[in-house]
C-alpha cells in the first residue's frame, strides 16, 4: 500500500501545483488514500519532495529529478500494482491499480529485460514494446508467472 501511495503522491505533485499538505491530502484523498498528516508528512520526506517558488514566488511541491529517484525492486511492486497483463503483437500491455504506472514502468526499466525495446507509462497502463511477438508471448509469461508467485530466470 506505501509503494502504491508514493506512486499516486509523485503522480499528483508532478501533474498538479499543490502548495500545501491539506491539499495533497486531499487530491490523495480523491485517489482513495485516506492519510494522516503525520503519514503525509513521511511520505513527503521519504520521496524528497521539496517546496520550490515559481517565477511569481508561488511555492508549491516538486519531486525530484527523475534520475535520483531509486527504482524500486521489480519483485516488491509487481503483486500490488500489477492488476491484468494482455498484448498484441509485438506490445504488452500491463494494467495497474491507479496511479502505478509509473513505477512500475521505473522497476521494470531498472531490471533492463531482454526483449524489451522499451515502455510508455500512462496512469493505470504502462505499454512495453517487445522486440518480437515471441518476446511479447515470452515476457507476458514471465509477468503472469511472477504475478502468481513463481520466479522464472532471466
Amino acid at each position: 500500500m506505501k509503494t502504491q501511495r508514493h506512486a499516486a503522491i509523485l503522480h499528483i505533485v508532478r501533474e498538479h501545483r499543490v502548495e500545501s499538505q491539506a491539499r495533497l491530502r486531499e487530491l490523495l484523498a480523491r485517489a482513495g488514500f485516506h492519510v494522516t498528516q503525520a503519514t503525509l508528512s513521511r511520505d513527503i520526506h521519504e520521496l524528497g519532495l521539496a517546496k520550490v517558488a515559481d517565477p511569481e514566488g508561488h511555492q508549491h511541491y516538486a519531486a525530484p529529478a527523475e534520475e535520483i529517484l531509486p527504482a524500486p525492486p521489480l519483485a516488491s511492486v509487481l503483486r500490488s500494482l500489477l492488476l491484468r497483463v494482455d498484448g498484441v503483437g509485438a506490445l504488452l500491455v500491463l494494467t495497474t491499480s491507479t496511479g502505478s504506472a509509473g513505477a512500475l514502468a521505473a522497476a521494470l526499466d531498472h531490471e533492463e529485460w531482454p526483449g524489451i525495446l522499451g515502455t510508455v507509462a500512462g496512469d493505470d497502463t504502462l505499454l512495453v514494446i517487445a522486440r518480437s511477438v515471441p518476446a511479447r508471448l515470452h515476457l507476458a509469461k514471465r509477468f503472469r508467472d511472477l504475478l502468481e508467485g513463481s520466479r522464472v530466470p532471466g
